[in-house]
């Protein structure tokens, strides 16, 4: 490989700003903040809007929104025809 070409591989602190959660992980994210973890040494600090903590998928809190009448329409059209029953 060449030198000096790869961004820094390094610890980095990510916090979920909507569950109030940080996790700590390797990444070459770059940051300007810094955050004292629970070693009390000081890591880059990413901030990120969504996670496994907050994500209605991985919480259970996920919902099915039908909108205009979609999922009737999906199954009207596809009926008998998914997942290759015919």
């Amino acid at each position: 490989m060449k030198p000096d070409i790869h961004p820094k591989y390094r610890n980095v602190v990510f916090r979920d700003v909507s569950a109030d959660f940080n996790f700590i992980t390797r990444s070459t994210a770059q940051s300007k903040d810094v955050i004292t973890w629970e070693d009390g040494k000081e890591y880059p600090l990413v901030k990120v809007d969504i996670s496994a903590a907050s994500h209605p998928f991985f919480t259970g809190k996920q919902k099915f929104v039908d909108t205009a009448g979609r999922v009737e329409k999906f199954q009207k059209k596809f009926a008998g025809n998914y997942f290759g029953k015919k």
